[in-house]
């Protein structure tokens, strides 16, 4: 099969159709208006090329297409795209198909890829100058099954991503009221402000190229916002106010949706509005997040601890006069949100709901957010996953004890409960104007074996936390959530100084390949950091690049690299040395079943796979197997060499033998990338 394709020599387009009415309909974003492109990603949508007069299209030359979003796009950023026109679209990556509609007309199909950073995109003809095709916005597609906030039930993504207005919850246990609140996230204009918010964030304006890069995660969005709906250390959204005195602004009481807020923001240049409480910067948050694709729901906490010691533990303090002087707290309800995301950078079974808040109580990493983290780590007390564990466990099933301070000073103890804290966790009931009690999410009931068990592991790993705290150089080593095999990365060595004194320091950083058994090879990339000075509670952070050039020829075929960071106090001559090993991700093999398996009947399969290397691969090979559905040795097909970024296609045939639940399992082989699997399951028909 020849693909049509454009002929870049000739083209001129008077004009594209972008079908909004229809697109936007089917990537379920039509109460944004119809007026401009708004998708999904992971999802195809169409438009219509109108081509000039003596414009030629026809068969055999090539078109290629960029999709571009942010400032500076980078391929290495992925916030540049290129890709040609396929025989089929690709639901794992950038892929497009053209169809001739007329002499003058093309139906252009683009799909993006289902984990592609959300924003504004410019989509052009990748012509040397450029040919400009359209503007769209790319949103979070929680009905994409690869992508990360995917949901499976219609009714829960009608109801925490398309509702427009819900219930929040007040008051106290036995008398729980109900706030109506519309969040109105498909209003006129709240798109834009929602994207602008994330324009506003401390992490765009301090680097505004890996922001827009970053922003293909769920989790690093939700985190963005818990800052961001809060003005403390940015352009935030809103003022927190709990003095009772609200001369200069509205009372957070007086709100009752969220637009009314955004718009203000916007209007006034991103100056923060007066005034909130927790359950509207909660409201806000939800909005936001629905607005960009992320399912969410609002949820109230009563009897919520506000522990500032971080012991897990809620310590109240009363005088002679019965006053209470405590610095910690325990609120009659707090709001916060949860958002459905997957949570690839943590381990299985901490995927769903994340709850997050912004409302400003504590900073974490030195701003005013908290979360996201996974309510079932909250529950099994594992205060080791991120973000912010300790604070939020503390939040939902801290003890209390209460302590008075006599006139000598001294202090006895009169009071402690383990069940005063976490009660009646609430949230909306999907499809319904009734409450849902999720408290048993996040806790186990209250005074049982399983919730003191968890309280004590809880409260020795925060032990633990609180060491990791301890005066001196603290190194560790991050790494991007995506390093594709090919590409050139950056890891990074991040020291802090948590001494009361300045201090001076040598590190070393280097990347050496390993293979499983732990046998290291050649040393791939090093970097030397010496003569800096840290003042107190200040941080730097040392970039390692790590490119293809370096690495490729050094990683076997496990694609692994150990990253190693020395650091040595001058004063002090101490060691410190921190590890980690990192797996190259590998191209994925796309599968597309032509036609229903049925016994006894071959059936075709046609396979793609992009190289995502800088050089060529030769040898390569598609191999096809499954139990009943061939035979003993497998079906291959070579193809021969693959250029750079250049996609391998095959077409492979097998004929089912068994009726019944089959996986076809698909290899690619070649000389410099191997043992490469997908698989599909199939329902073979008699």
């Amino acid at each position: 099969m020849t693909l049509p394709s454009l002929d870049p020599a000739a083209l001129e387009i008077e004009r594209v159709d972008l079908v909004c009415g229809v697109n936007n309909v089917e990537h379920h974003t039509e109460l944004n208006g119809v007026d401009r492109l708004v998708v999904r990603r992971g999802q195809p949508f169409t438009m219509t090329l109108h081509l000039r007069p003596g414009t030629a299209f026809k068969l055999g030359a090539s078109i290629n297409l960029i999709a571009t979003t942010g400032p500076e796009p980078s391929e290495v950023m992925d916030t540049a795209i290129k890709f040609g026109l396929n025989k089929f679209i690709s639901p794992a990556r950038w892929s497009a198909t053209a169809e001739l509609k007329s002499e003058s007309a093309v139906s252009l199909t683009v799909c993006s890829h289902p984990a592609a950073p959300i924003g504004l995109y410019q989509l052009a003809l990748d012509q040397g100058t450029g040919v400009s095709l359209c503007q769209f916005v790319l949103l979070f597609n929680p009905w994409c099954k690869r992508d990360s906030v995917y949901m499976v039930k219609e009714a829960e993504r009608q109801e925490y991503v398309l509702s427009q207005d819900g219930l929040i919850y007040r008051g106290k246990p036995k008398c729980i009221s109900e706030l109506l609140w519309t969040f109105g996230q498909f209003e006129p204009g709240i798109l834009n402000i929602c994207l602008k918010v994330l324009d506003q964030s401390l992490k765009h304006l301090q680097d505004p190229i890996q922001d827009c890069s970053d922003r293909r995660s769920p989790v690093y969005i939700t985190r963005v916002l818990s800052a961001m709906i809060n003005s403390e250390d940015d352009k935030g959204v809103l003022v927190g106010n709990w003095s009772g005195n609200y001369e200069h602004g509205i009372r957070p009481t007086a709100w009752k949706d969220s637009g009314s807020i955004l718009r203000q923001w916007y209007n006034q240049k991103c100056r923060a509005v007066e005034y909130g409480q927790c359950w509207v910067f909660a409201a806000v948050a939800c909005t936001v997040s629905r607005a960009l694709g992320i399912p969410c729901r609002v949820v109230t906490n009563y009897g919520s601890a506000h522990d500032t010691n971080s012991n897990l533990v809620i310590e109240r303090y009363y005088n002679k006069f019965a006053e209470d002087i405590s610095d910690d707290a325990i609120w009659n309800f707090h709001v916060w949100v949860e958002s459905w995301m997957t949570r690839p950078d943590l381990q299985l079974g901490y995927e769903g709901w994340q709850a997050s808040d912004p409302t400003p109580q504590e900073t974490s990493d030195g701003v005013f957010c908290c979360g996201p983290v996974p309510v079932r780590a909250i529950k099994e007390g594992d205060l080791s996953a991120k973000y912010d564990a300790p604070f939020v466990y503390a939040e939902v099933n801290a003890d209390v004890v209460e302590y008075a301070i006599l006139d000598d000073g001294s202090t006895v103890k009169i009071d402690s409960s383990t069940t005063e804290v976490g009660q009646c966790i609430s949230t909306k009931a999907v499809g319904r104007d009734e409450r849902e009690d999720i408290t048993h999410l996040y806790k186990y009931p209250e005074g049982s074996e399983e919730e003191r068990q968890v309280f004590e592991k809880a409260n020795h790993q925060n032990r633990l936390i609180q060491n990791e705290e301890e005066p001196g150089l603290k190194l560790k080593i991050k790494v991007n959530p995506s390093m594709m095999v090919g590409s050139d990365f950056d890891v990074y060595a991040q020291v802090k100084n948590n001494t009361d004194s300045k201090k001076s320091f040598r590190l070393t950083f280097y990347a050496q390949a390993v293979t499983y058994n732990g046998k290291l090879g050649e040393t791939c990339g090093l970097t030397v950091l010496t003569g800096t000075n840290l003042a107190p509670a200040e941080g730097v952070k040392a970039v390692l690049r790590l490119q293809y050039s370096m690495y490729g020829k050094a990683i076997a075929q496990e694609q692994m690299v150990r990253l190693v960071a020395l650091l040595i106090d001058k004063e002090t001559k101490e060691f410190h040395r921190a590890t980690k090993t990192i797996v190259l991700d590998s191209p994925s093999i796309d599968i597309l079943i032509q036609g229903d398996p049925k016994v006894g009947q071959p059936i075709m399969v046609e396979v793609m796979l992009q190289n995502p290397l800088p050089e060529l691969l030769e040898n390569c090979v598609f191999s096809l197997q499954g139990a009943n559905l061939t035979d003993s040795t497998a079906t291959s097909n070579e193809v021969g060499s693959v250029g750079p970024k250049e996609l391998a296609t095959a077409e492979l045939e097998f004929t089912p033998m068994v009726s019944g639940r089959r996986k076809l399992v698909i290899d690619f082989n070649s000389d410099k990338l191997s043992s490469i699997q997908n698989f599909k399951n199939l329902v073979i028909e008699e």
